[in-house]
């Protein structure tokens, strides 16, 4: 008889067998502890100042995460508003109104992270809010480039996340919690600087309640969503699975406070024009005089947005009110989406450009051209990331055949690009 495989055994702390850990062995053999509980307790130390911080984390995180996590915080090395404005026009065309807004609140957000707390507040005790914001605007009019850019230029952790993918607790799909995962992982798992970081929760339109009414039965990915993000939103200690939690369910949970977190939420709301069109009241039977409806531009609504139209839409009243600052991104036009093109730092032919450069070949696009690629962005209505798949179906050919030849310049002319888009059947 076969004699019986000795167990492992598990973790006298958090009780995780030894098959799934890694244990650590006491002095006499007696226990055992593994790596995970170790790193908690460590971590739990250094929040209480009983040990020093360990070195090795601003060598995990590289050159720019230790840059980050070195340089300390003051009003003097916080950019103004006018100059974070100012950097996202080198990256994001248009948008101004949409810019300052996300300036201010990404200003003041540095200032209440400066705010003394506890009896360091002073006399006046004014505890500073923090002031969530939601984006609304057409797909491709750069709501998640906004983001993006901003990220560029923070010291402060920030992540990008899709509200698409999240489910009710118990549901298939990813839990609310799980957006701070992606924050923690930005700040290398340190909890005291998450605690200070800006989440941008892009397709918040994507959680809308699927009816007018409370629902009967449970709307999971929908005001279910909503309902859990509203503690997430006002601030509250969250556990936070630090690998997801659905598949490793028994790690150990990590407490994140939200309160000093900003929210950044974007969303398409396509079809919200006419809920607002409803509001205004524009299809008026019979003759107007209201001055304030002629002056109204019909061809964008969305410049006309207010909280009661989200909530027309499907959010609940009381996450439009964890959302205060609510702004808009306007349809780009001819001329913005020709500008996109070329002008800012990352343009996409500029993108073009530099690809051939590094195979010593000069790319040359002509006026007509460019002025196509705009035309049929407009006519297909895909915002900038219509002409991003313009441009890829114009060059694809030249892409493939200029790298093994001995071409040194290439000039995309009109009737090249027509007929490119053409072989590739598009609608010309």
């Amino acid at each position: 008889m076969a004699k019986k495989k000795e167990e492992i055994p598990g973790c006298s702390f958090c009780g995780r067998p030894g098959t799934i850990a890694d244990l650590i062995p006491s002095g006499d053999g007696s226990s055992f502890i593994c790596i995970d509980c170790v790193d908690n307790i460590y971590h739990t130390l250094e929040q209480m100042d009983m040990i020093a911080p360990s070195k090795h984390k601003s060598q995990k995180r590289g050159k720019k995460g230790a840059d980050a996590a070195s340089t300390e915080i003051t009003l003097d090395t916080v950019p103004s508003p006018r100059e974070i404005k100012t950097f996202l026009d080198q990256y994001v065309v248009g948008q101004d109104d949409a810019k300052k807004y996300l300036s201010v609140a990404v200003y003041n957000h540095y200032k209440r992270l400066l705010q003394p707390s506890g009896k360091d507040n002073g006399t006046d005790n004014v505890d500073i809010e923090k002031s969530n914001i939601v984006i609304v605007g057409p797909t491709g009019t750069g709501k998640t480039l906004l983001a993006k850019t901003i990220a560029r230029l923070l010291n402060v952790p920030f992540a990008i996340v899709d509200a698409t993918v999240l489910t009710e607790a118990g549901y298939v799909g990813e839990d609310i919690e799980s957006l701070l995962t992606r924050l923690l992982q930005a700040s290398d798992y340190d909890v005291a600087r998450a605690e200070k970081g800006i989440v941008f929760i892009d397709e918040i339109d994507k959680i809308a309640r699927k009816g007018d009414n409370p629902s009967i039965t449970r709307d999971v990915s929908g005001e279910g969503v909503q309902q859990g993000l509203l503690k997430l939103l006002e601030g509250s200690v969250v556990n936070v699975p630090p690998q997801g939690g659905r598949k490793h369910p028994d790690q150990p949970m990590i407490a994140v406070d939200t309160k000093n977190i900003l929210f950044i939420c974007g969303g398409a709301f396509e079809g919200i024009e006419r809920k607002i069109a409803q509001r205004l009241n524009t299809h008026v039977v019979g003759y107007s005089t209201d001055p304030t409806r002629q002056r109204l531009e019909r061809e964008n609504m969305m410049q006309y947005v207010a909280p009661q139209d989200l909530r027309s839409f499907g959010l609940i009243p009381e996450i439009i009110g964890r959302l205060p600052i609510l702004t808009h991104l306007l349809p780009l036009d001819r001329d913005a989406l020709r500008k996109i093109l070329t002008e800012p730092k990352n343009a996409i032919i500029k993108q073009y450009v530099k690809l051939l450069e590094m195979d010593g070949v000069k790319l040359v696009f002509t006026p007509e051209t460019l002025d196509l690629i705009v035309d049929k962005a407009i006519e297909y209505k895909l915002g900038a990331r219509g002409l991003r798949s313009i441009v890829e179906t114009v060059m694809i050919d030249a892409m493939y055949e200029i790298p093994a030849s001995d071409v040194k310049e290439f000039t995309v002319t009109r009737d090249y690009a027509l007929s490119k888009l053409q072989n590739a059947n598009f609608e010309i």
